[in-house]
């Protein structure tokens, strides 16, 4: 019986977010879109994660428009993309219409796949978008049943609770909010081949039939091809991997070695190498002009073995490294690796992954630049603490609570519960910036963007608005807007 192994193509997405902080253009990608769509790919991700930033802050690009010209050359092949839950693609819970508003136009600007996860694994904060996955993925289904899935996605790590009961436990949970696909989402490439195995085994023997499961991991620590390998061994019927110009190191593995060897065995893809190729030719020019334009630091594609000891994601360790220089402290940066465990057990072991990375990342720079423990926390912290991104793995510290805390009572309701409507005020709020003459004039995704990221889209909404009416580019580009 055949078991062929279905690809996830990231390089239009994950793959440069890992090695370029999501800087190819969308005319990067134009030129080699309809050759994609005939290589037979499950999906390719194109979408959500940072690229809904990215493209209006420093690309000057609309992230919707970029949806809708993939979806214009990718007819066969769905678009995936990233959900963070009730985070949506910002960094704070947002109300659930606009969970349910952001969902309605993703898949109706084009997405056919929509993998969600919450960073603490808790499935009250992903309840809201798999509602509206299934609601309106259901109907896009319903024509196309390549189309209109939903994706749960866990996010995998080590500590004391993270073991396999749990994992299989919380698949279930997703599965029966009515999840298609279950991912392992394997952000910092923690997953080990052996226990990849055992995990893959376990899920696959308590989901059902039709259930997909889904592996996400990197090769951060140079295990990601043995791992992927060890998964399909044991049943996973997706892996996600990156074409080789942006594939290894802090990103996937290839794509090509994938393909190479698993054919002619039980789990051949069905890919043709040859068509591969000259879409990688492509992709090497672009990366190599990434680099060029100082995006791309050839670092990322090193082994680190360290994330295994400290467990933190290569986005997570830039991060680090940025906040000591500032502060003037990049002797201190084995200090801060070792910090990250402790503040991330006094936490209750959130997996590290966005935003409850950035959260656990900075407090360990905090710690020891202020030479000592929680002198001083920042408000995202104290908000952890609170319950307020949702229930953590295991209970706070309770010495380090009381520090934290100073009194305040946690949370224990679905933190999105506190959280009044917030489209129609938005919109509101937008028409009053002045862009648009008529409320019905300004279009959903204009005011989705400015509910993520405000600041952001209104200077690109600026800069728009000077480009369609003509002025000098370059004075457009300064950020000084003439209109």
């Amino acid at each position: 019986m055949s078991k062929k192994v279905l690809i996830m193509d990231t390089i239009l997405r994950d793959a440069h977010q890992s090695h370029a902080a999501t800087r190819m253009r969308t005319e990067q990608m134009i030129p080699v879109l309809a050759q994609l769509d005939e290589v037979g790919y499950y999906s390719l991700e194109g979408w959500g994660g940072a690229t809904f930033d990215t493209c209006m802050r420093f690309l000057n690009e609309d992230p919707w428009e970029r949806l809708r010209t993939l979806r214009t050359y990718l007819k066969k092949t769905p678009i995936q993309m990233l959900l963070r839950g009730q985070n949506l693609l910002g960094y704070r819970n947002y109300a659930d219409d606009l969970v349910d508003k952001l969902v309605e136009k993703c898949f109706e600007n084009g997405i056919g796949v929509i993998r969600v996860f919450d960073a603490l694994n808790d499935p009250r904060n992903i309840e809201a978008s798999m509602k509206a996955i299934k609601k309106y993925g259901g109907q896009l289904r319903a024509t196309d049943p390549a189309r209109g899935i939903a994706e749960a996605a866990i996010s995998y790590t080590t500590s004391p609770v993270h073991t396999l009961e749990y994992f299989v436990k919380l698949a279930k949970t997703y599965e029966d909010m009515g999840a298609d696909n279950i991912c392992i989402k394997d952000m910092a490439n923690l997953l080990l081949p052996f226990d990849a195995y055992k995990l893959v085994s376990a899920l696959k023997k308590s989901l059902r039939p039709e259930t997909k499961l889904h592996l996400h991991t990197h090769n951060t620590t140079g295990t990601g091809d043995m791992v992927n390998l060890m998964a399909i061994e044991a049943g996973v019927d997706i892996v996600d991997t990156a074409l080789s110009p942006l594939a290894n190191g802090t990103s996937q593995p290839a794509t090509e070695s994938l393909v190479a060897t698993l054919r002619g065995t039980e789990y051949d893809t069905g890919i043709d190498l040859n068509k591969l190729i000259p879409i990688a030719e492509h992709f090497k020019k672009v990366a190599s002009q990434l680099e060029k334009d100082g995006s791309l630091n050839p670092k990322v594609r090193q082994v680190d073995v360290k994330t295994l000891i400290y467990q933190v994601p290569g986005g997570m360790l830039s991060n680090l490294m940025n906040q000591l220089k500032k502060a003037g402290k990049e002797d201190k940066l084995s200090e801060v690796l070792a910090e990250v465990p402790n503040v991330r057990r006094d936490c209750g072991y959130p997996p590290l992954v966005t935003p409850s990375s950035q959260i656990v990342g900075t407090q360990a720079v905090m710690n020891v630049v202020m030479g000592e423990r929680y002198k001083m926390v920042t408000k995202e912290t104290k908000d952890l603490f609170a319950g307020k991104y949702g229930q953590l793995p295991m209970p706070v510290d309770k010495d380090v609570a009381e520090k934290v805390l100073k009194g305040e009572k946690p949370i224990t309701h679905r933190p999105a519960d506190d959280l009044a409507p917030e489209f129609d005020r938005l919109k509101e709020e937008l028409f009053q910036k002045g862009f648009y003459a008529q409320r019905e004039d300004i279009p959903d995704e204009d005011v989705l963007s400015y509910a993520s990221f405000p600041e952001v889209a209104e200077n690109f909404f600026k800069w728009r608005k000077a480009s369609r009416e003509g002025v000098d580019m370059d004075m457009a580009k300064t950020g000084v807007y003439p209109v």
